[in-house]
């Protein structure tokens, strides 16, 4: 899979690990920035990633800020995207099993290299199998719509 990763100044280390990781677990990866440690604000990371995955440029995405809270409301301010924030991998695969969310988001202030790791390998690992959830998705697409 093609995944987009980004991240603002305060979790800009753990990105790096993750991204590294996502590459050895045989996926693309295209990095949105931040590309070093100098301040910046998530929300245009975000809003880039996110607008990416619309236009089908990248299949999902992986976001980090200092709580993962940030990113996931920003990335969710796209029409059509769908944004967990994980850090656990059994919410990670829910995330993606039950709500087909295109973005995870994570928080370095929050979670440790390692698990990252983990909870970004669990949400690459499994697909989006509709059923029950297929129709609680549509009922959240209707409401964007309206």
């Amino acid at each position: 899979m093609k995944i987009g990763v980004g991240s603002d100044h305060n979790a800009f280390d753990l990105k790096e690990a993750v991204k590294a990781y996502i590459r050895e677990l045989g996926h693309e990866v295209i990095d949105y920035g931040c590309f070093s440690k100098d301040e910046v604000d998530y929300p245009g990371i975000a809003f880039k990633v996110a607008t990416e995955i619309k236009a089908a440029q990248i299949e999902r995405g992986i976001l980090f800020c200092g709580t993962g809270i940030g990113m996931s409301i920003a990335a969710n301010k796209i029409p059509g995207i769908r944004s967990a924030q994980c850090h656990d991998t059994y919410s990670a695969e829910r995330a993606q099993l039950s709500n087909d969310a295109q973005i995870i988001t994570m928080g370095a202030k929050i979670i440790g290299e390692e698990v990252a790791k983990k909870v970004a390998e669990a949400y690459l690992n499994v697909s989006f199998q509709g059923g029950n959830s297929a129709r609680k998705i549509a009922q959240i697409t209707d409401k964007e719509n309206e």
